[in-house]
């Protein structure tokens, strides 16, 4: 596989947990501990983006490079397209985009989007999906389902429980029948270029209407390549509950683990089977 550069985009703003970036996990802020699984990727190069002073300074003391960025950008893809133009990457380079608040997040995965992106010549974006199974899930519109075609490209992304199965769906089913939705994981490749014009693009009409930066991209026409996630994707933190599980996920580790500082459990020890959807 090629080089890429993985960015991880870190606002202090957030509605739900002010500050996520620089909450405690474990002895170490959350953005310490998402760029470890970056640095355990095969990225040649980890950035964290970030416009605040205080993340720039808790980055830098655990050793990460970090680029500062405007603060007015509407989302973490506008951010990542000032980093590629900072750092002066070639058109082709490869960049991936490391949610800021997944500090369990598989490596693998990391590898995986980049190499599925540098295996499609003509896409613009990679992406990954995993199955749903679960009813609940599928009609939650907090979790963004995603329908491809044969070649793997994305068709449409939607918090509708798209496909919609006209016959079992004229009442809410219990079950579902067979393997037909998937979960949109949102992790992202890009290709340089492709950044350099989506910061120039207002944002687009059916992303204004899902709230899903993404389809700004499929409405230009660009190309989404989305792949099977190759291992579970375990869930990131939005709410003071998620972050109460992390920390108790690491706690139990730490436990298990004799002789070990919690400081040092990696989340490659934490199994994703005991992770909450």
């Amino acid at each position: 596989m090629s080089d890429f550069v993985a960015v991880i985009p870190a606002r202090f703003a957030s509605s739900r947990l002010p500050g996520k970036p620089l909450l405690d996990i474990a002895g170490e802020p959350m953005v310490v501990r998402v760029w470890r699984q970056a640095l355990a990727s095969q990225a040649s190069r980890v950035v964290v983006a970030t416009d605040d002073a205080r993340i720039s300074e808790v980055a830098e003391k655990a050793g990460a490079e970090v680029v500062m960025t405007a603060a007015d950008h509407p989302s973490g893809t506008d951010r990542l397209a000032e980093v590629a133009e900072r750092l002066g990457l070639a058109e082709d380079a490869i960049l991936v985009n490391v949610q800021g608040d997944e500090p369990l997040l598989p490596p693998a995965l990391i590898n995986q989007v980049a190499a599925r992106l540098e295996e499609d010549a003509e896409a613009s974006i990679a992406t990954l999906g995993e199955s749903i199974s679960d009813v609940e899930m599928l009609f939650n519109p907090n979790v963004v389902k995603v329908v491809r075609d044969f070649s793997g490209r994305a068709l449409y992304f939607s918090r509708a429980p798209i496909p919609w199965d006209r016959e079992a769906f004229a009442s809410r089913p219990e079950l579902l029948a067979h393997d037909a939705w998937l979960r949109h994981i949102g992790l992202y490749a890009y290709r340089a270029s492709f950044l350099a014009a989506y910061r120039h693009w207002a944002p687009a009409p059916l992303e204004q209407l899902e709230q899903l930066e993404q389809l700004r991209a499929l409405q230009h026409g660009h190309r989404i390549q989305v792949a099977l996630a190759g291992e579970p994707h375990p869930a990131g933190v939005d709410t003071q509950a998620d972050l109460e599980r992390v920390r108790a996920l690491f706690a139990d580790a730490a436990a298990q683990s004799a002789g070990t500082q919690s400081e040092n459990i990696s989340p490659e020890d934490i199994s994703p089977k005991k992770k909450e959807r």
